[in-house]
């Protein structure tokens, strides 16, 4: 516990009460690059598509994304642990900006794609090492607090996001998106680089580039399968057969790698152990579903529902406040009721919630997806922050990063891997519906009306009455495909949860 007006990091320098301050105020700004980001480029996705085209490609701009994150942050969480956290998190900032600002300079689909995988290199140091900070700097009573204050800054930037992107499109132009991070992520550099402080015993270890190289195969067979299935091959065609082979070998073969190489950047051990195992695979689901919601649910209510980006945006942000808030919150549930009830209490707000998205019909008030995105927020943040406190109060110091890495690498595959399912699903389902259409609209129907003039809405205004209502009909119906497996995972989430042993709670 904190005695007098210092505290000693586990493996660190004693810090006055206002450099743990200040400290914090520049981990709050490094979410807030990471939260503004995901939220401004899902709410201007259907500018990007008009401007770049690509529609069929758009889930790669957070598949890539995602993918990189995936393979970078256990090696992160491995290198913190063995040289520190603040190199990794300086360095992760710069590549960061470095990747936003190429983004920014897109001038097609696959530029941006290619970019926004500079930026997951960055982006995957900055959350699992924000988060890692703040167990270094803070007791377990202390955590749930903080962990609040990092996710109202998310929260906040989020909400943020929507907004600032709303306008931007409207306004300006969608590259100035990628352009606001610069100077967060200054202001973040400087904050960290002054005032964190550590006290690492350096000494001689080798980087696992085997298993980096294994999973990230693996990996990214997977995504590649789950997004081009369907839609650049049949599920049933040679290249699917051969990309999931190579995927489920690779990643078979990363589990034998690891269990025997000497310093590995994912041990085996993260994933026997019972309580870091189910936590995870939480954790999975929890990247499922706030990535699939962000995804598509700005594009259900501009085309769905028929509104503007703006309030597309600020739909999409009322999650970024129940999650905070309910972070927040989550410390007074687990110190009283514990770890295993406060998720399950997360898990059935997330359930309820996935009911209202099923229950909007094409005629529903866009607050009506507001006020379902924020209850998905509260749950989300009900379940994921206690199990992530969890998890690493299970383990000493020079394991924390590991640990963190492992949960948030299985959030990031969960998010990566629900961006590709969901991609194909709503694809799948509007081809079909854009070559179908009924009799009484093939006279006037587009014979070249692609998924991407769809989204972006650039043709909708040359269609009839009739022909248009068709088209918003398939989009909101191929994102309610969505909205099933939000409330399908949701409830697997409360099953796994059930299934977590008891984890007493304990002063550090």
């Amino acid at each position: 516990m904190e005695t007098s007006r210092q505290k000693k990091t586990p493996n660190g320098p004693k810090y006055p009460v206002p450099s743990r301050s200040l400290i914090m105020v520049g981990l709050m700004l490094t979410m807030a690059l990471a939260a503004m980001d995901g939220t401004i480029v899902a709410t201007a996705i259907p500018t990007i598509v008009r401007d770049l085209g690509g529609f069929s490609l758009f889930p790669w701009v957070f598949s890539i994304y995602l993918l990189v994150q995936a393979v970078m942050v256990p090696i992160y969480g491995k290198l913190a642990d063995l040289y520190g956290r603040k190199p990794i998190l300086l360095f992760g900032i710069i590549v960061f900006l470095v990747g936003s600002a190429l983004s920014g300079l897109s001038q097609s689909m696959i530029e941006l794609i290619v970019f926004r995988g500079i930026q997951g290199i960055g982006a995957a140091a900055i959350v699992p090492m924000s988060t890692t900070v703040i167990s270094d700097l803070y007791t377990m009573q202390e955590r749930a607090k903080m962990q609040g204050y990092l996710s109202s800054a998310w929260g906040i930037a989020s909400m943020m996001g929507p907004a600032l992107g709303g306008i931007l499109v409207q306004y300006a132009s969608w590259h100035w998106i990628f352009y606001i991070n610069i100077p967060i992520g200054i202001g973040a550099f400087w904050v960290i680089g002054r005032y964190l402080q550590e006290r690492v015993t350096l000494q001689a270890h080798s980087i696992d580039i085997g298993g980096a190289v294994l999973l990230l195969v693996g990996t990214g067979a997977l995504i590649v399968g789950l997004l081009e299935g369907g839609v650049a091959w049949s599920w049933s065609a040679w290249p699917s057969l051969v990309i999931f082979t190579l995927s489920l070998s690779a990643l078979v073969m990363f589990y034998v790698y690891e269990a025997r190489t000497s310093e590995p950047i994912l041990p085996v051990w993260v994933f026997r152990r019972r309580f870091i195992g189910l936590a995870n695979l939480v954790s999975l689901i929890v990247g499922v579903i706030s990535l699939g919601l962000s995804s598509y649910l700005p594009t259900f209510v501009q085309r769905g529902l028929g509104s503007t980006p703006l309030v597309a945006g600020f739909a999409l942000g009322a999650m970024s406040v129940g999650w905070p808030l309910a972070s927040a919150l989550s410390g007074k549930l687990y110190l009283t009721r514990g770890f295993r009830t406060t998720a399950l209490i997360g898990s059935g707000l997330m359930i309820s919630a996935s009911l209202v998205f099923l229950a909007l019909s094409v005629h529903a008030a866009p607050w009506q997806a507001a006020a379902a995105s924020l209850w998905m927020g509260a749950g989300l943040g009900l379940t994921s922050t206690p199990l992530l406190i969890a998890v690493q109060s299970s383990v000493p110091w020079n394991q924390r990063g590991v640990v963190t890495g492992s949960n948030l690498f299985t959030r990031t595959v969960g998010s990566a891997v629900g961006v590709a399912v969901f991609g194909t699903l709503v694809n799948g389902f509007l081809l079909g519906w854009l070559r179908h259409p009924p009799r009484s609209l093939s006279h006037q129907w587009p014979r070249h009306l692609t998924a991407s003039e769809l989204v972006s809405g650039t043709r909708l205004h040359s269609l009839s009455n009739h022909a248009a209502q068709y088209v918003r009909q398939g989009l909101y119906l191929s994102i309610h495909h969505v909205f099933w497996v939000l409330l399908a995972v949701s409830l697997f989430a409360a099953l796994v949860e059930w299934a977590l042993p008891a984890m007493s709670i304990t002063s550090e």
